[in-house]
């Protein structure tokens, strides 16, 4: 797992959320949540199950967000669970081996740990900088990826507020993987966002081959 984590926005406009999707993974993602807040059940069962038609054509893994119902009902490739969410020991003897399970931990160092003994695939950190989609405390320290750097065996994404420009010392600094929605949804030209964000990473190879 390594490079642009996207995000899907809440957009009621299918079509729309579909044709952005199609350009964003054309370019090179690494994994695709579906995320929407505001729909109601069918909405959600009729994104998802074109977004996953989306994801297999681009051998793209398809996460949902919060909703293990529909991840079992669209198999999906997993699920990522917010911190309300339900615990990731029981969905993960819900799920099985098989499916990727992803935490939200904010800026917690134990509660990484925790989810990650739990059988977590990857934990999120932040967030890191205001987001112009969700509202949390802008709390957490780019500190915390040298504590997960050490500690960590599972890989781990930051989170909020994600611009390439602003991403780049996070993934210098270890991350595996930048969340990001709008700096891609609401880009001109989403495919060469997706690039920018993926370009951090080729920097950082060729940092650590040179090191």
């Amino acid at each position: 797992m390594q490079g642009l984590y996207l995000v899907t926005p809440n957009w009621d406009d299918t079509p729309r959320l579909l044709a952005a999707t199609e350009l964003a993974l054309a370019a090179g993602v690494a994994l695709l949540q579906y995320r929407n807040k505001d729909a109601g059940p069918e909405l959600r069962m009729e994104q998802g199950r074109a977004l996953r038609a989306l994801c297999r054509r681009h051998g793209v893994p398809f996460i949902v967000n919060d909703h293990v119902d529909l991840c079992l009902l669209l198999d999906a490739d997993g699920v990522h669970l917010g911190g309300t969410d339900a615990e990731v020991a029981k969905v993960r003897a819900l799920l099985g081996p098989g499916k990727i399970i992803g935490a939200s931990c904010y800026g917690d160092m134990q509660r990484a740990l925790d989810a990650q003994a739990a059988g977590a695939s990857y934990v999120a950190f932040g967030g890191f900088y205001p987001s112009r989609v969700k509202q949390y405390a802008v709390t957490t320290q780019p500190a915390i990826l040298d504590q997960a750097r050490a500690l960590m065996s599972v890989p781990y994404v930051v989170i909020g507020g994600m611009t390439p420009a602003n991403a780049a010392p996070l993934a210098a600094r270890g991350a595996h993987m930048v969340a990001a929605i709008s700096s891609v949804y609401l880009a001109d030209d989403p495919a060469a966002a997706v690039r920018e964000f993926n370009g951090l990473y080729r920097t950082t190879e060729i940092r650590d081959a040179a090191a």
